[in-house]
């Protein structure tokens, strides 16, 4: 056999394998950056539920903190973020003093001076603060809350807006994680999304950051966008690669015009197919670990000294609202609209939309719209779903010990697996469940099996392919 009808039979085996997996499980799945997840929460979580919840933190358990930056100077149709489009500064400063009264009210609430670890600033774009915004938000958590020495201080940016004077800023505040959304650089992929950036931007973006002393960045790419092909794929992790960050996240569009308007600008006919998106990702994902990248959970990759391929390989790796971290704190208190915090006792949600976050505010309330208190059930299923969602395996006879569970109370869970493991999706070695061969693709939906709240037909999920 020649090797180009060798490389052509290989070609064929690889496009008959996912045009299988899309048959038997394009279906929808959470992405379970929670558990349970928002589609759970409801309003019996309130104010009054929150406030009890924050007044019961341990004194000496350090939190992490999340702001929101709801706001964007263009709006890019693949968005699924709250944000919206300003060209004022305004309605950012006026965002920012009430951000400030609801930092306040939440120590209030809180009663103690809590010790924080860690600060992310996401959106929308964070570098829509002005140096002015960033010292006042800084300022007031430090207020409210003990920073530690070592404070690690993210942000999500956007590099065509991104200026030097505002890395310098916010490398004065401790600015030393930073990610970058760079997508794809293929022209017709950006125009069909509204997302006009060259590589020089970004390449300064990423320079002005290393200059600043920034010791992490990230870039977000993303597969499935219109008029994204695997070339143009490979050619963006190509270029993206030449400037070394130390992580990299690639994530598939999710198509769900029905909740973001804005998406019904884009143009379905231009959208890849299940399978050509899969080819899109397995391609990419091979050039990166080519690269010197190892692959982590579902999306993410990350150089072999990156703190995040200790954290997977000991164990320790985490998944929350922010995607894979190495945070190992139990509480997370957002703060802005639609912020999720996450506490011991289970989760809350801000008001999602900005006007009515301000209200809530602005009538001295802490501006809590819904949530869900965790079961002894919730907390065994998470655990679970965490593992694997990191791990690729989990052990259920010690996650069950642990909770005070059985593995027989998973009969129903483990009967729902059945399919993927008669497909060479996932195995059973003793109590230990793996996830095998291709099943990384379809992870989502073998964690489903373990969520008794899933429903194949809600179609608020994102496509599980």
């Amino acid at each position: 056999m020649t090797s180009s009808m060798t490389v052509a039979s290989v070609a064929t085996d690889h496009g008959h394998r996912l045009a299988d997996l899309v048959a038997r499980y394009d279906g929808r799945a959470p992405r379970y950056t929670s558990y349970p997840t928002a589609l759970q929460f409801t309003p019996a979580v309130d104010e009054a539920v929150y406030r009890s919840w924050l007044a019961a933190l341990p004194a000496d358990d350090p939190v992490s903190l999340y702001v929101h930056v709801p706001f964007c100077a263009r709006l890019c149709w693949y968005c699924g973020c709250n944000t919206r489009a300003v060209n004022r500064h305004q309605p950012i400063g006026e965002y920012v003093r009430l951000v400030l009264t609801e930092m306040e009210r939440l120590g209030e609430a809180i009663g103690r001076r809590l010790p924080a670890r860690s600060i992310h600033l996401g959106g929308g774009t964070p570098n829509m603060l002005s140096p002015r915004d960033m010292t006042a938000i800084f300022d007031g958590l430090s207020r409210v809350f003990d920073l530690a020495p070592d404070l690690e201080v993210a942000a999500e940016l956007d590099p065509a807006t991104l200026n030097r004077d505002w890395v310098r800023a916010a490398a004065r505040h401790g600015l030393n994680r930073a990610s970058l959304g760079v997508q794809n650089l293929d022209p017709s992929v950006q125009a069909a999304v509204n997302r006009r950036e060259t590589f020089e931007e970004i390449a300064a973006a990423t320079g002005w950051l290393r200059d600043a002393g920034v010791r992490s960045i990230n870039f977000d790419l993303m597969y499935g966008l219109p008029h994204q092909t695997t070339a143009n794929t490979l050619e963006t992790i190509d270029a993206a690669v030449t400037l070394q960050p130390e992580r990299i996240a690639l994530f598939g569009y999710a198509h769900v015009p029905w909740m973001k308007a804005h998406q019904q600008l884009i143009d379905e006919a231009a959208l890849p197919g299940p399978a050509a998106r899969l080819d899109q990702a397995e391609a990419a994902a091979e050039r990166l670990a080519r690269s010197g990248y190892v692959r982590i959970g579902l999306d993410h990759f990350a150089r072999e000294d990156d703190e995040m391929v200790r954290a997977l390989g000991e164990g320790r790796l985490h998944r929350n609202f922010q995607g894979y971290t190495t945070d190992t704190a139990t509480t997370l208190l957002g703060l802005g609209a639609s912020a999720i915090g996450r506490l011991p006792q289970g989760y809350v949600q801000n008001v999602a939309q900005e006007l009515g976050w301000r209200v809530a505010v602005q009538t001295e309330q802490l501006p809590v719209a819904r949530g869900v208190a965790l079961t002894d059930d919730d907390r065994l299923r998470a655990e679970i779903i965490e593992r694997l969602m990191c791990d690729l395996e989990v052990d259920l006879e010690a996650v069950c010990a642990r909770h005070g569970a059985q593995v027989s109370d998973l009969a129903t869970a483990t009967a729902r697996l059945a399919p993927f493991i008669a497909d060479g999706l996932a195995a059973f070695e003793g109590a230990r469940l793996r996830v095998v061969g291709d099943g990384r693709l379809v992870v989502r939906s073998i964690c489903a099996c373990f969520d008794v709240y899933f429903a194949a037909d809600v179609t608020r999920h994102s496509k599980a392919l």
